[in-house]
């Protein structure tokens, strides 16, 4: 009985094991499915393009006065006024410190006094500007040219008498010896002349003198500037070129800044530079205006010196700043954002979107600033290029957003 079951049970297991076969391949099929036709990921791209840029060679330095001035007296006395401290701003011609100018008032009109003297002694008005004199206008010579005269005319009388008998020889000597005298006096009448001449012109230098140190009683900036130190009090008796204030110029400023050798081959007189200083956000300019001759033996940089406006005194002498010499003019390149760029054991790469589908290009990087990376070669202008790679790999399925 039971021999006549097994041909049937062996019949039911065969068919038994041909629907779970056929039902573990229908669910096989039913999980690979949706992973064959999973949808496309979406991913961030922008557009490479290409921009023109400027080269530039980035470099630090320090603000400096384009001149800096220890102002000090010309002449001693004791200071009596002081309108400069610490920050003043002053302009050019403007009265910064005062000496007492009692002494020098005195001796300015004691000086005009002599020279009125030296006028009068020449026949010339007190006042005037004409201080040339014809000798023989002048009353002494005068006197002695009409005694030189009368001692010719004398001798000439005195030589027809001798001749006709009618003097002595010693009277005729007399009158040779009296015109001698006359034409000495007369000489002596011009040397003295020619010796007030000379003094005349003596105290016209006194008199500018006296006037010049009378002026000098009054220290004036020479610039438009600030003063940064203040080095005398009111009631200091100072001596000649005793220092009072510290004046420097701030506009504009010099912009002290060394170049790598290597780049400053590249650096030209008139090349804009851009700057700026710690706390301050703002972006100023200059321009390279000089350039040291002579290359740093110790740290191989060329001194480049740029000015820079400050009509506002904004800026400040002494400050750090970081600076932009641009050496070119506009350059065609492409510019991503730093987050595109992905670097592995030295290489660096972008993903861009090809056809819908991930491409890993290898990518040359030049100049970094700010959050935006330099292409130098491997990324052409138009390419989707994705903005947050992340964990995507080559190959894989994307819809490109915008």
């Amino acid at each position: 009985m039971l021999r006549s079951w097994l041909p049937l049970l062996a019949v039911v297991l065969a068919i038994a094991g041909c629907t779970g076969d056929r039902t573990a391949s229908a669910s096989a099929a039913s999980t690979d499915k949706p992973a064959a036709s999973s949808p496309p990921r979406a991913v961030k791209v922008f557009q490479a393009v290409e921009a023109r840029v400027p080269r530039t060679i980035v470099s630090t330095g320090a603000l400096a006065a384009d001149d800096t001035v220890v102002l000090g007296v010309k002449v001693p006395g004791r200071l009596v006024e002081q309108d400069a401290d610490l920050g003043t701003r002053v302009r050019r011609g403007q009265v910064v410190a005062r000496i007492d100018a009692t002494d020098y008032k005195l001796r300015a009109e004691q000086a005009e006094a002599a020279l009125q003297q030296a006028r009068a002694r020449l026949g010339l008005p007190l006042t005037g500007a004409d201080e040339q004199v014809d000798p023989e206008k002048t009353s002494i010579v005068r006197q002695a040219r009409a005694i030189l005269d009368e001692a010719r005319l004398a001798r000439e009388r005195s030589r027809k008498l001798l001749e006709q008998n009618l003097i002595a020889r010693a009277q005729d000597d007399t009158a040779e010896a009296n015109l001698g005298v006359a034409e000495g006096r007369y000489h002596d009448a011009l040397e003295e002349v020619r010796n007030r001449q000379a003094t005349l012109t003596q105290r016209r230098s006194e008199l500018d003198l006296a006037r010049q140190q009378l002026a000098d009683t009054a220290l004036v900036s020479p610039f438009d500037g600030a003063v940064s130190a203040k080095q005398a009090a009111v009631g200091e008796y100072l001596g000649a070129g005793a220092p009072v204030a510290t004046l420097v110029r701030t506009h504009p400023l010099r912009l002290r800044l060394p170049v790598p050798e290597r780049e400053a081959v590249g650096v030209r007189v008139g090349h804009v530079v851009r700057l700026g200083v710690e706390g301050d956000a703002m972006t100023y300019h200059g321009k390279v205006v000089r350039l040291s001759p002579i290359v740093q033996e110790q740290n191989r940089t060329l001194l480049v010196e740029a000015e820079v406006p400050n009509p506002n005194a904004v800026l400040k002498p002494g400050a750090f700043a970081r600076a932009e010499i641009v050496t070119e003019g506009s350059q065609p390149v492409i510019r991503i954002p730093a987050a595109s760029l992905v670097t592995f054991a030295g290489i660096e790469k972008v993903l861009v979107v090809r056809q819908g589908k991930i491409v890993e290009v290898r990518v040359q990087t030049g100049r970094r600033a700010n959050d935006s990376i330099e292409i130098v070669a491997g990324l052409k202008p138009g390419e989707a290029v994705v903005l947050e790679p992340g964990n995507l790999a080559p190959g894989q399925a994307v819809t490109a957003e915008r």
